[in-house]
């Protein structure tokens, strides 16, 4: 396995191009954190993987390596900063001294976006084509004026969402000028006259934008392809439509909460104009039957539908639509209550090219509706049945196997039993992704059965299973990467069994798991050599000082959140800093 990887003396053919090791690497590992083991093996591998390391994760202990992995890492295309909380105007100069060409960058969750950083930046870095500065504190209309003097080849913004927790304080700062407001249209308008090559563009949340912005963007922007302006109380479906007719390259639009009191016509009809539009999301809005069959007239080429938790709609508008749009790959009617076993079986004869499905909330749906997708559409690869009526019924005696599905989502269906669960990894056997949460029904006689079934499970959740508390993972090798316990009964002798087999385990949540002690813990910790982050907190019966030792015997640890209680000394802290480990405080 890589990650057990040791340094030793190997021969190596130093004739071979570097291309074709490139090539070896990337046809071996499917993920850059696997270069960190390989570049131990020689100084010839070191600089190889330097070389492919192209995006980089910047966290508050990062900070003190930055200069360093800047240097070491020549061609990062891409920063990610959401999970920084540190000085980012500095962090941001400091980027734009070095001799990186930037493509991606995302400062997303950070409490203010500094606008001398911004444009030292954008000075240096003229080839950034994608931007994330979601879910900020503060964002004001001066903020875009920067962005889009300082990067004028931006092809991707995302300014959804900011907060403005510290809005009031802000107001003259130095940083807010003159423009002591959220983002409003003016904001927006300046973005559409200088982004000439925009392509996708986010502004949900943004509460005080109305339809100017909207005619702005698709007046402007002639290359806009994707658009999302979900929670904007003052866009009207006047504007949704425009910018439906008047964008011809349009393929992604996302609102919500539309259609009240009624469908306009003009919405309606726009669909006619919109000839590439391929991804429709209408979340939790009004969608009438007369709504859904304008699209059915338009003829588009619809691969995605979104209509999450919509109203309005009867079941023969959806099977007009359905059967009208064969070549769909993802549907989402998570919400819809009134379809039932039979609406699906209906369904299923038009979605055979389906790749995945939200169905959560349809509290009439049971075991037969599972079995109906999975017999009827062949190319299914996900399905969300969260909070349904699993377990209800029987399954037939016989079944369809289907190996293409590789994600399930089956949480807090409380009737899901043994016997469901062994049928349904009996027909699914090549998953990789399964969610049991609250699923109270299963016990320990059906994890047997999916860990002996299902060799492939990389991700597991089994939160708040109280009455969980060991499991047999019979693989020897098990792929499992990812476990979430939180709020289960698992005990000591399960994460014993886990450290044992799951020696390729990667994150670990144990949260409020009260069966849990430090012995437990230890035999995953030294078990699993590239544990990256663990989570302990609420786990009351695990000793705080297992925390120093966690972060001196296991190197490949990121980020550890401790029992409650847990105060770093001085001394700790530079530990910590100085293996790279985020330790935060109980």
């Amino acid at each position: 396995m890589m990650s057990e990887v040791k340094q030793q003396p190997l021969a190596i053919d130093v004739d071979l191009p570097e291309e074709c090791w490139e090539l070896i690497f990337y046809l071996l590992l499917d993920h850059h954190r696997h270069f960190e083991s390989l570049s131990l093996v020689s100084k010839h591998f070191l600089v190889i993987t330097n070389q492919l390391r192209t995006t980089l994760t910047v966290s508050d202990q990062t900070t003190p390596f930055l200069p360093r992995l800047l240097r070491r890492f020549q061609h990062l295309k891409s920063l990610d900063f959401c999970g920084f909380h540190g000085d980012l105007e500095s962090i941001l100069c400091l980027i734009a001294k070095s001799n990186l060409d930037l493509e991606a960058l995302n400062v997303s969750n950070q409490k203010n976006l500094h606008l001398n950083g911004l444009h030292v930046l954008g000075s240096n870095m003229k080839n950034l084509r994608s931007l994330n500065c979601s879910n900020v504190s503060i964002l004001q209309d001066i903020h875009l004026f920067v962005i889009a003097a300082s990067f004028p080849r931006l092809e991707e913004l995302d300014i959804s969402y900011p907060e403005h927790k510290n809005f009031f304080s802000s107001i003259g700062s130095e940083d807010s000028g003159t423009f002591s407001g959220p983002v409003t249209d003016l904001g927006v308008s300046e973005l559409s006259s200088r982004l000439n090559n925009l392509i996708k563009i986010d502004l949900s949340g943004n509460q005080f934008i109305t339809d100017k912005s909207l005619i702005y963007l698709s007046s402007r922007c002639v290359l806009l392809r994707e658009i999302a302006v979900r929670d904007c109380a003052f866009i009207t479906q006047n504007a949704i439509a425009f910018t439906i007719s008047h964008s011809p390259g349009l393929k992604s639009i996302a609102v919500n909460e539309i259609g009240f009191p009624s469908v306009d016509d003009v919405f309606k009809e726009s669909f006619l104009h919109a000839k590439v539009l391929s991804d429709l999301d209408l979340s939790n809005s009004f969608v009438s039957d007369e709504l859904l069959n304008s699209i059915v007239e338009a003829c588009l080429p619809l691969n995605k539908l979104i209509l999450a938790r919509c109203h309005g709609f009867t079941f023969a508008g959806l099977l007009l639509l359905l059967s009208k749009y064969h070549s769909l790959s993802l549907i989402s009617i998570e919400g819809v209550n009134f379809l039932t076993d039979q609406n699906i079986y209906e369904l299923s004869k038009f979605i055979s090219k389906l790749t995945s499905i939200n169905l959560g909330l349809c509290s009439k749906l049971t075991n037969s509706t599972f079995f109906t997708l999975t017999r009827n559409c062949p190319l299914l690869n996900e399905i969300n049945m969260e909070r349904t009526n699993l377990g209800e019924e029987e399954f037939p005696t016989k079944f369809v196997v289907n190996p293409q599905v590789k994600s399930l989502n089956l949480a807090q269906n409380g009737k899901l039993s043994n016997e469901s669960i062994k049928k349904f990894v009996a027909i699914c056997p090549n998953l990789q992704v399964l969610n049991l949460s609250s699923c109270r029904g299963i016990t320990e006689e059906g994890f047997e059965e999916i860990f002996k079934r299902c060799s492939e499970i990389r991700h597991l959740e089994i939160n708040y299973f109280s009455a969980i508390t060991d499991f047999a993972i019979d693989s020897e090798v098990s792929k499992l990467e990812k476990l979430s316990a939180k709020g289960s009964g698992v005990n000591d002798e399960a994460l014993a069994m886990v450290g044992k087999r799951s020696c390729r385990l990667l994150n670990l949540d144990l949260a409020g798991c009260l069966n849990v002690t430090e012995k437990g813990v230890k035999e995953v910790v030294k078990n699993c050599r590239g544990l990256r982050e663990i989570n302990l907190k609420w786990c009351d019966n695990v000793n705080i000082d297992i925390v120093a030792w966690m972060v001196i015997t296991r190197p490949s640890l990121r980020k550890i959140i401790p029992p409650c209680g847990f105060v770093p000394t001085e001394s700790q802290k530079k530990l910590f800093l100085s293996h790279g480990c985020c330790v935060c405080e109980g």
